[in-house]
């Protein structure tokens, strides 16, 4: 069963800890989205409320995945940038999909339900994000359209003697 993707839910408290509940899911399965198993929804909540308050100030957005019964099963936040003269594109952060449904196509349908929503984002012509070498995902967001056009070797310590690529990606939206 497809999931139903939703721009901008309104955030209430079954969103807040089903987000929550994905993002310590998805840490503790080994995805790259901040953090390093093992963690408690605790670690996770001061990430989540940064991310909440952004987006009550109008900085961020949300795009949520739910499952037919309602249940947040994938997630991604775009962020506005500040700066004046790069306003013309978004960042993407946190990609998530439960990782109980990893390879049935949830995450490029989240991809794609993001670029459609951005489509409609007056201004912007690109997204851009960035992901943890070692991992992967550079080849996902690769297959969904996206290009890497930046490395920085060695950013992202995961642990002692285990350093990995911060890979910057980008999607043109013209």
């Amino acid at each position: 069963m497809p999931l139903k993707f939703e721009l901008d839910p309104p955030v209430t408290p079954a969103l807040r800890d089903g987000v929550l509940r994905l993002w310590a899911d998805v840490s503790n399965a080994g995805g790259a989205v901040g953090f390093v198993p093992p963690v408690t929804a605790d670690d996770v909540r001061p990430e989540l409320v940064k991310h909440l308050a952004a987006m009550a100030e109008g900085r961020m957005r949300i795009v949520v995945g739910y499952e037919e019964d309602g249940t947040v099963a994938a997630t991604t936040f775009v962020a506005y940038n500040t700066h004046r003269l790069m306003r013309h594109w978004v960042w993407l952060y946190t990609v998530m999909v439960h990782p109980s449904h990893q390879g049935k196509g949830y995450g490029r349908d989240l991809m794609a339900a993001v670029e459609d929503a951005v489509r409609g984002f007056e201004g912007i012509e690109a997204i851009r994000l960035t992901c943890r070498g070692g991992t992967g995902v550079d080849r996902f967001y690769g297959s969904c359209g996206y290009k890497e056009v930046g490395r920085v070797p060695g950013a992202i310590r995961v642990a002692e003697g285990d350093d990995r690529d911060d890979i910057f990606m980008l999607l043109p939206l013209n």
